[in-house]
């Protein structure tokens, strides 16, 4: 039997809370010795009602602490969960040689959020810049039967080896990217998806590889589209 696991395909699967929420603020979640994951909780979190989530993936030789600040401020003002994950090396297992040990960390970061509270299934997005934006791009396609929304910032490139679900997609990309030209990476990207159908926003700007907190905003209002502003 093919072992999906090495597809990209996550074991993940929603399901009722089993232990006390978090209160607000950022948290280490001390699942794991090296580069743990970090959790941001807004206020006014209620974890019994489904509560939309953003896992944010940094980029090549970055952290969680480097790539938080582009989208905490957003997940405190308009109330939604924002789950850091950090690769094992120092960069995405699919990166350097396929789906592995990044792949079985996020199941495992992914179900402690769950277990605190209740998320929204309509409302579960994956988003990065650079290979974070190409880890999103990637497993989110891989994995369209649970995430329900791609923001990919600057992402150089897409490898989906298990294609499932119609995930809403949103690409932002620099013309003057010189480490992930617009050609071959975000103008290449939209005309596939184009092509397979998937509903996609894809948006150019002016800039450099860079986050963009324009773009940012832009990729937040597509996610939440719909959903009520916090307050």
């Amino acid at each position: 039997m093919l072992d999906l696991s090495l597809l990209g395909r996550l074991a993940f699967t929603h399901a009722a809370p089993t232990k006390p929420p978090l209160p607000p603020g950022r948290h280490d979640l001390g699942l794991f010795d090296t580069r743990d994951y970090v959790l941001i909780v807004p206020e006014g979190i209620d974890a019994a009602r489904p509560t939309p989530l953003v896992t944010l993936f940094h980029g090549g030789g970055g952290s969680a602490e480097k790539i938080m600040p582009i989208l905490r401020g957003h997940a405190e003002e308009r109330g939604f969960l924002l789950l850091v994950p950090q690769s094992l090396f120092p960069t995405w297992d699919i990166v350097i040689a396929g789906n592995g040990p990044d792949r079985e960390r996020l199941d495992i970061g992914l179900a402690e959020v769950a277990s605190r509270f209740t998320l929204d299934p309509a409302h579960f997005a994956f988003a990065g810049h650079s290979d974070g934006g190409s880890y999103s791009l990637s497993t989110g396609l891989s994995n369209g039967h649970l995430v329900s929304h791609i923001l990919a910032f600057s992402a150089g490139f897409m490898t989906v080896l298990a294609q499932e679900g119609s995930p809403r997609v949103f690409i932002a990309h620099g013309q003057q990217d010189t480490q992930t030209p617009i050609d071959t990476a975000g103008r290449s990207h939209a005309a596939k998806l184009r092509r397979a159908g998937y509903e996609l926003t894809y948006v150019e700007h002016p800039g450099p590889h860079a986050s963009q907190p324009d773009m940012v905003k832009l990729g937040v209002e597509y996610f939440l589209k719909g959903v009520a502003a916090k307050g």
